[in-house]
């Protein structure tokens, strides 16, 4: 089974760097520089480099009419350009703990995994060998933020 992420578009997130901190708070966002590794880049899917400036911004990840709508916090980086990964994770799912969420064509949780970042491919597969899942979120477990949207390739 062929599968394939795409991070998030830039567009949205790129008038949130010329913003003053104020006008940032004022949409629930914070300006950071990046300290090490540990700012997962949404577009990129790989860390934001230590001392890259970088966004945190609330994002609805799952924009759907049933209670698995979701939003959450997350990171962008600066100047970022969206990466795709096709049959194999991102760089920032490595060291990680992934949850990955199975959704049906309406929106519903239909199964989940729980794993390593150095297991998630075995279980994208295997979310994917369910005929019932259309596609997977992907999440950092540790803070429940999610990382990318898989699709079958």
């Amino acid at each position: 089974m062929r599968y394939q992420m795409t991070g998030l578009d830039p567009a949205p997130f790129a008038p949130l760097f010329a913003m003053s901190d104020a006008e940032l708070s004022a949409r629930r966002a914070v300006r950071l520089s990046a300290e090490g590794r540990g700012y997962p880049c949404r577009i990129t899917l790989d860390d934001v480099p230590a001392g890259e400036q970088l966004i945190l911004t609330h994002h609805v990840s799952h924009d759907v009419e049933t209670p698995f709508r979701s939003a959450y916090a997350i990171y962008v980086g600066r100047g970022a350009l969206p990466a795709t990964y096709v049959d194999e994770p991102p760089p920032a799912f490595t060291g990680r703990t992934m949850a990955f969420r199975g959704f049906d064509k309406k929106g519903m949780l239909a199964a989940a995994r729980l794993v390593p970042g150095a297991e998630s491919d075995t279980a994208i597969r295997a979310l994917f060998d369910r005929a019932d899942v259309t596609y997977i979120h992907a999440q950092y477990a540790t803070n429940g933020c999610f990382a990318a949207r898989i699709d079958r390739g």
